[in-house]
């Protein structure tokens, strides 16, 4: 049995508006908001008291999701360091494709989006960047441009 496609991935926030307002300046579109919590998530992500607020993102083609989760109960655990390099060992970072890097990286500027190197060429196919948004995730966009 192969899996049927894959679903979302989950970005734990400290301000669930300005992430939402974040990645809508990026281009995606809220799909919903829902409050989550009772033995269902408990036993779901193994932990007592869950109480959350979460916020799913779409991407304009419908085809890919963001959920963006902000945990009231239990108290968030921040790892160290609390922004960490790009090469560091698990999942920190989403790449979106976009049509105007510059026009986009300006957008996102405006909500708090800092380079953490500088638009670079790869070959005469992509210009490419990472950025460091909400939650410390890095957030990397690529324009096509041959």
């Amino acid at each position: 049995m192969a899996i049927q496609r894959m679903d979302n991935v989950a970005v734990v926030v400290d301000d669930l508006d300005a992430a939402v307002a974040f990645f809508s300046a990026l281009g995606m579109e809220l799909e919903g908001q829902a409050q989550i919590e009772g033995l269902f998530a408990d036993r779901t992500v193994g932990l007592d008291g869950v109480r959350s607020d979460i916020a799913m993102m779409r991407t304009p083609d419908g085809h890919s999701k963001l959920e963006l989760t902000k945990y009231h109960a239990p108290a968030v655990f921040e790892a160290e360091p609390r922004n960490p390099p790009p090469n560091t060992l698990g999942l920190h970072r989403v790449m979106f494709a976009v049509d105007d890097i510059d026009d986009t990286i300006a957008r996102l500027r405006a909500h708090g989006a800092e380079l953490l190197g500088e638009v670079a060429r790869y070959e005469n196919i992509f210009r490419l960047c990472y950025l460091r948004g909400p939650a410390g995730i890095i957030v990397a966009l690529a324009e096509q441009i041959g």
